[in-house]
């Protein structure tokens, strides 16, 4: 189930996008505990979401670690929508503000793609905030910016890299997500992907014998994966495609600056 970012007081969550909380944190409160602040605050429910998921989030789960009451938290932010809001811009602080080119656009947007799937993996719950509403904050937007600096080495016009960047974000977005639900779905029901993947194949042999003369293609697709030489694991198996993946938009995106006045080699 998504969370739908941006849903609090627009001026409350962007002055603390912008101000308090990229300052370093915002007010405190002195008193006999450690001093709270903004910072403090979001950091614990990064914690809380990085356990539980958004659905274990709440002002008194964040206030619990804290060893506070959830009144007390209110005194810095307005509530759980501001909260996720904090949080998920927070979060993309981890990653790099800029790419190098000396080795070329595609290795640095390569590079750009993989340091956001692992925090993706990191924080998974960060898979669970809508980007259908960005949360419009100075960490968050700097991933765009590094991704803007890397395509726009390639010396498309803006209009055709808009559509590159929207597609990077979905296709590293998308797998983290197949991948964050495969563990996901492990460690819920105790049961390996292979084990259950081996289990429904030969359930499915025995109740659809014809599967391959119904579905031709789709086994033809199937074999595809062995004729690559698939990893073992269902999680190398993803990191594969993934890969591929994004070889095949790069390999696009460089198609495309071919014979174009201003193109640029990706290495």
């Amino acid at each position: 189930m998504s969370i739908i970012a941006g849903q609090g007081d627009a001026a409350r969550s962007l002055a603390l996008l912008w101000g308090e909380a990229e300052a370093g944190g915002g007010r405190t409160a002195p008193g006999p505990k450690p001093a709270l602040s903004v910072a403090a605050v979001v950091a614990a429910a990064v914690e809380v979401a990085d356990e539980g998921g958004v659905t274990a989030l709440s002002m008194r789960a964040v206030a619990d670690r804290l060893g506070r009451s959830s009144m007390a938290l209110y005194t810095y932010v307005p509530g759980k929508a501001e909260l996720v809001d904090l949080m998920y811009d927070r979060a993309h602080a981890e990653l790099p503000g800029a790419y190098s080119l000396e080795d070329g656009w595609r290795a640095a947007a390569t590079a750009w793609a993989a340091d956001l799937r692992a925090l993706y993996l990191r924080h998974p719950w960060l898979l669970q905030v809508s980007y259908a509403r960005p949360v419009l904050g100075p960490c968050e937007q700097r991933v765009m910016e590094a991704l803007a600096g890397v395509l726009f080495a390639t010396g498309l016009p803006a209009y055709t890299l808009r559509a590159a960047a929207a597609s990077l974000f979905d296709l590293v977005r998308g797998g983290a997500r197949t991948r964050a639900e495969a563990r996901l779905a492990a460690a819920a029901t105790g049961v390996a992907d292979t084990e259950w993947w081996a289990e429904r194949a030969a359930r499915l042999g025995e109740v659809a014998p014809d599967f391959a003369e119904r579905f031709p293609l789709s086994v033809r697709l199937s074999a595809g994966e062995a004729e690559g030489g698939a990893p073992a694991s269902w999680e190398e198996r993803m990191d594969a495609t993934h890969a591929a993946g994004l070889a095949l938009l790069l390999d696009g995106l460089e198609a495309a600056t071919e014979g174009r006045p201003g193109g640029v080699s990706p290495r």
